[in-house]
């Protein structure tokens, strides 16, 4: 009879060699085949109104009533939806969505900018109040933006710049997170002995950051526009508050009014603007929601390089 202490080599040899348990390979199939169905759940609830959001403005207002959710219509229905859109208050749409491109350019720049000079100096430079102004990032992250909408409104009505392009540019501007990612980045995914490096050789703190740290950080670039981007494309109510006037509008404040005076979606406004239906709605949306799905395919390997950053340490 063998004894424990000659199974275990045994035991040893058969689990170094891949030969596991049969329970412990069938409870790792069963976690795998429960962490797809987890992901195939997740993916369809993802991608399938997306998908229908797609196929919709492909349809008229009937079709889209009587006939298959998926079933697809007529690339001719695209050009009518968009001709229809073009008729709310003499084509504002394209005015719109102008202003939102305009807006959200403006955002990124400036705040990924901001972001990591500010991040850089909290990670790497010997400013005073260093802990304060962390520990003050950190809470102004905390603080929901909702609550900030009041004191904003009252500096820039001071500034005398409501109902302008800076008043809804300078406050999308302010960007905590992007602060703290950009600390986060510099202080953990490039080597303290490269800054050190740069100083005995001569570098400045502005040399150190443009040749060193710079060209280091295009993830944290790539990660820093995409959630600035996506956050500040569908921004809504900090510009419904802060612009007065139809022709300022981003394209999310525009398009709240649109819906708002659409029957297909408002039934009590009767007849009114009763050419816009649910395809024009859907159409609508499909223009909000492309730009964000092709800033995420064109900064992905970026995106990705930025996530992961700091996580394997050489």
């Amino acid at each position: 009879m063998t004894s424990i202490l000659e199974a275990e080599p045994i035991i040893n040899r058969s689990a170094s060699k891949g030969h596991l348990p049969e329970k412990l390979t069938a409870a790792g199939r069963v976690g795998r085949t429960g962490v797809w169905v987890m992901l195939l759940v997740y993916g369809l609830l993802s991608v399938v109104p997306m998908v229908w959001l797609l196929i919709a403005p492909s349809k008229t207002a009937a079709q889209l009533n009587n006939d298959a959710p998926f079933s697809f219509g007529s690339f001719a229905n695209y050009g009518s939806a968009w001709e229809h859109l073009l008729t709310f208050q003499d084509g504002v749409l394209v005015r719109w969505l102008l202003n939102s491109v305009v807006y959200t350019v403006a955002i990124v720049l400036l705040s990924c900018v901001s972001a990591i000079l500010a991040g850089y100096a909290l990670a790497v430079t010997a400013i005073p109040f260093k802990r304060t102004l962390l520990i003050t990032t950190l809470v102004a992250m905390i603080i929901p933006p909702v609550a900030l909408v009041i004191p904003l409104f009252i500096e820039i009505s001071n500034a005398q710049l409501f109902d302008t392009p800076a008043a809804v540019i300078l406050t999308s501007s302010f960007y905590p997170f992007g602060v703290f990612l950009a600390y986060i980045y510099f202080s953990t995914s490039i080597p303290k002995e490269l800054y050190e490096a740069a100083k005995v050789d001569g570098a400045g703190e502005f040399a150190t950051f443009w040749r060193i740290a710079l060209p280091l950080s295009k993830g944290l670039f790539g990660m820093l526009a995409f959630f600035s981007f996506s956050a500040s494309w569908v921004n809504f109510f900090l510009p419904y508050v802060l612009l007065g006037s139809a022709e300022n509008f981003t394209l999310p404040v525009g398009l709240g009014v649109l819906f708002s005076s659409t029957p297909a979606l408002n039934p009590g406004n009767g007849a009114q603007q009763s050419v816009i239906g649910r395809p024009e709605i859907a159409l609508a949306g499909l223009i909000l929601a492309i730009p964000i799905l092709i800033v995420f395919l064109l900064s992905s390997r970026l995106l990705v390089r930025g996530v992961l950053s700091g996580s394997v340490k050489s």
